[in-house]
């Protein structure tokens, strides 16, 4: 197994420079293994989804792959979205894409912001990686952390098509649903949070939530 860097985010880890290669191969593996699973299973999907066969299984096979992943709590809209997504990525380019972390409840979101504090010595540095719950679009359901890297860049390439969309520059693993459009891509999340302490103090709506 490869050795891995913890990204100091909530985001996935990192695989070490030297063993790159290494994983890359693995990678190709999994994704040929996981199509092969997916074209297998199809018939039974068949029995079990008439007209939604290849979507059907595609799902099963990547929750052999993904055996951690839970797409629980995101709304129907974002988890439709994101199914979709994916079924087009393994069918039509044979990529693979994998939930980290989708919904988040506000005990865990708040819990993970604290952590962050700690561990960056500020709130404002803290929010340029995690945002507290009441800002947080993972608290919503919309928001979602994918792996591995070649899945997230199919979905910063194709994501518009669901309207799913990368919105941080310094995470290229998060992606969220926006039904309304394409989103300004931000530096990090802190500025999202600034702009929700001031909508909070001159008594405006919510701001956008990551």
């Amino acid at each position: 197994m490869p050795h891995t860097i913890t990204d100091r985010s909530t985001g996935p880890a990192r695989t070490a420079p030297t063993r790159l290669s290494t994983g890359r191969r693995r990678d190709g593996v999994y994704r040929r293994i996981t199509r092969t699973l997916a074209v297998v299973l199809v018939p039974a999907a068949w029995v079990t989804a008439p007209g939604r066969a290849r979507h059907t299984a595609c799902q099963w096979a990547l929750a052999a792959r993904f055996p951690a992943e839970n797409l629980d709590g995101l709304t129907a809209a974002t988890r439709a979205a994101f199914e979709a997504a994916r079924t087009e990525a393994l069918w039509r380019d044979g990529e693979l894409i994998g939930l980290t972390s989708g919904y988040r409840d506000p005990v865990e979101q708040a819990r993970l912001f604290r952590r962050a504090v700690a561990r960056e010595g500020s709130v404002v540095a803290a929010s340029r990686r995690v945002l507290p719950p009441y800002a947080s679009r993972h608290v919503a359901g919309t928001a979602l952390d994918v792996r591995p890297v070649e899945g997230a860049r199919w979905l910063e390439r194709h994501g518009d098509r669901h309207r799913l969309y990368r919105t941080y520059d310094n995470e290229w693993w998060h992606f969220e649903y926006r039904p309304d459009g394409r989103p300004v891509r931000l530096p990090h999340s802190g500025l999202l949070h600034l702009a929700a302490v001031v909508d909070a103090r001159i008594g405006a709506g919510p701001a956008d939530r990551r």
